[in-house]
């Protein structure tokens, strides 16, 4: 399942050398460059990380956090930042960041923090149902040791739901996961990646609840 990130970053041509770099890292990357679009777009869509400068027009770093904090949104942020006064610092922490750096900063060294909190928050990132398991870091799932042959969104799709294995992962839930919020995607979509995995899932069915989603039943 690819992380999806929302970066806050006024600066095009440093946004844009960000995104590309995450790109490669196998990141969704929304780059959006004033507080307000980013508020905006925290409503129509999940992210796993914000990436948030503080000096960017509209509304700032620090109360677009505020704002997402007060409104119980707990996804993890991390400040890019060129301040140095601690003072901003103990704001940003104070305000609910997990984590910042002072620009400049090396790449590799960010998509380091990223991964290391996202592993806090998410946890285990292997997980099995009976003799079905499935592997986020190597991005491998398989029944009995067999490798699945499973592209990215099949896997992320299986991935939503052995998550909820016996109950209903909604269709809204699986766009949401899976696509981006500008990205049009059809019931019939959907149905293409759910055949796919049930020609995989050997021992396994996938159950449609009509007019809602879809059910793993072992």
């Amino acid at each position: 399942m690819s992380t999806k990130i929302l970066l806050l970053e006024d600066d095009a041509l440093f946004g844009e050398s960000l995104c590309d770099y995450l790109e490669e890292c196998g990141c969704d990357v929304l780059h959006v460059r004033d507080g307000e679009r980013a508020l905006e777009a925290t409503y129509v869509g999940r992210f796993d990380c914000y990436l948030l400068d503080i000096n960017v027009p509209l509304l700032d770093g620090l109360a677009l956090l505020a704002s997402l904090r007060g409104g119980h949104d707990t996804t993890p942020a991390i400040f890019l930042t060129s301040h140095t006064d601690k003072s901003v610092l103990c704001e940003a922490f104070e305000t609910g960041c997990d984590d910042y750096l002072k620009k400049p900063f090396d790449l590799d060294e960010l998509w380091m923090r990223i991964g290391a909190l996202l592993r806090r928050v998410r946890g285990d990132r292997r997980w099995c149902v009976g003799a079905l398991c499935i592997d986020l870091e190597r991005k491998i799932a398989t029944i009995d040791g067999r490798e699945l042959r499973l592209a990215a969104k099949e896997l992320s799709l299986l991935a939503l739901l052995m998550r909820d294995a016996g109950s209903v992962v909604s269709k809204e839930m699986i766009v949401e996961s899976l696509w981006t919020p500008a990205e049009g995607v059809s019931d019939g979509a959907i149905r293409v990646y759910i055949n796919r995995l049930k020609q995989e899932l050997e021992g396994f069915s996938i159950e449609n609840i009509r007019g809602v989603g879809y059910r793993l039943v072992p």
